[in-house]
């Protein structure tokens, strides 16, 4: 059964959850004029349909609880699960939606209730939305808030909620995101970050997601002093989990990808060892690091998604709706750590597969863990003062710096990974102007002839 149709079912039985505590759907605030002001127009990325994304024109939004803060945008990105979104994978994302989970800002506007930032302040938002008082958030694992989401289906796939999320689909809550020029933030109080004077946007807005994910899936999986590590996807989360098992002690990260990312992660981090799949024998990744390290890595990270199917089985099942992801990946990194290997899932998942390898787990005392979306609250006061430090620059996975004007066009670029793009900084009429170090602006003017 395709998962729409599974879905569907599941809301027919489960019903409605009137539990949540704030506004949610108000994807894209020019739709009512509750959420937003006709007489202030502003630009957006917006969903239009399987593999469509377009530039709009439309309402600025208003703030509608006395939490509320409205930003104006001054730098976003495009994320890898952003392209699930793209090609129609997580359901429940509908025409008009504006996208974008990973942003950051000046404050324009505050509700009554909100004390912790003032307008003009600068501050990254975390791309999951708080409520900053239930279970989940009093332990700061802001993820799964109890609030902030209310979608009776994807409690039904689940078995519980994840938090709101902004930018991606009514699955997660029906939150507009924050590619665009202004955004509203709920829970002000609560999913905003000062950023220090020193830590300027170009390094500061990947605490929204990134950094504080690649974080998460290296040190819930448990990465130690001494560990092989092997790492399954060469893009910005993968780069940045790299950097950061060595950080937490491991002795080799080996990085399994297919392209030119390799070499890209190679040459911002020296000591990583690269395994290109597409050439070695059958890409038969597990034979090769048991090549490489006897009995294979300590821990497998996994940091690309489930829906690149590379055989045929996954691909027909994937195009007929009998799974959503693929096992391929997961099996291969439970086949090549050694007993009682620990393997971490960070790519996202949004459903079911088929021929996974259960067996392998239980025999070997497999540790396979979802790391689940990262908890960025958990963790983005010590990301944010290690990059103060200096010990983390985001900048090393930046290869872009475009304006919002152009996100479209970077949508298929990334999808394509064309131009050697691995993270794009996008600027808006807000932006200051570049850091030291920001890539030079890059323009796509020409691909409209």
């Amino acid at each position: 059964m395709a998962l729409s149709q599974a879905a569907y079912k599941v809301e027919q039985v489960i019903g409605h959850d009137d539990n949540a505590v704030i506004e949610q759907n108000v994807s894209n605030p020019g739709n009512n004029p509750k959420y937003g002001d006709s007489n202030e127009k502003m630009k957006a990325l917006a969903w239009m349909g399987k593999n469509d994304v377009q530039m709009i024109e439309t309402a600025k939004p208003k703030l509608i609880n006395d939490d509320d803060v409205i930003l104006q945008i001054t730098g976003s990105t495009v994320c890898g699960s952003d392209l699930h979104l793209l090609h129609g994978v997580v359901i429940q994302v509908q025409k008009g939606d504006i996208l974008g989970h990973e942003f950051c800002g000046i404050v324009d506007q505050v509700g009554p209730s909100v004390t912790n930032v003032k307008p003009g302040d600068r501050v990254v938002a975390s791309f999951q939305i708080a409520c900053g008082n239930c279970l989940y958030c009093n332990k700061k694992l802001s993820s799964q808030c109890e609030k902030t989401n209310s979608n009776a289906i994807e409690r039904g796939m689940y078995g519980g909620h994840t938090a709101g999320m902004f930018g991606y689909s009514h699955l997660a809550g029906g939150f507009a995101g924050g590619q665009a020029e202004y955004t509203r933030v709920p829970f002000g109080n609560v999913n905003l970050l000062k950023l220090p004077d020193t830590v300027p946007d170009e390094k500061g807005l990947y605490l929204s997601d990134v950094v504080a994910t690649a974080w998460h899936c290296v040190v819930d999986t448990g990465v130690k002093k001494g560990d092989v590590v092997a790492i399954w996807g060469a893009g910005p989360i993968g780069q940045m989990a790299a950097e950061f098992s060595f950080m937490n002690g491991a002795s080799r990260v080996i990085m399994i990808d297919s392209n030119w990312r390799l070499d890209y992660v190679k040459q911002k981090i020296a000591k990583v060892e690269i395994i290109d799949f597409t050439k070695i024998p059958k890409g038969n990744v597990v034979t090769k690091l048991k090549e490489m390290e006897h009995e294979g890595p300590d821990v497998a990270l996994e940091c690309v998604s489930g829906e690149y199917a590379k055989g045929w089985a996954h691909k027909v099942e994937i195009a007929l709706g009998l799974e959503t992801d693929t096992s391929e990946i997961l099996n291969e990194m439970i086949e090549s750590v050694k007993a009682f290997g620990r393997v971490g899932v960070t790519g996202i998942y949004v459903g079911y597969t088929n021929h996974f390898n259960i067996g392998s787990i239980m025999e070997r005392g497999i540790r396979f863990i979802g790391n689940g979306q990262a908890p960025v609250h958990l963790y983005w006061e010590k990301l944010c003062a290690m990059i103060e430090k200096g010990e983390i620059d985001p900048l090393q996975m930046v290869s872009h710096r475009i304006k919002l004007e152009d996100i479209a066009k970077v949508y298929h670029k990334f999808d394509k990974k064309e131009d050697n793009m691995q993270k794009v900084f996008v600027q808006t009429k807000f932006s200051a102007p570049a850091c030291e170090g920001s890539p030079a602006l890059t323009t796509y003017y020409d691909d409209l002839f």
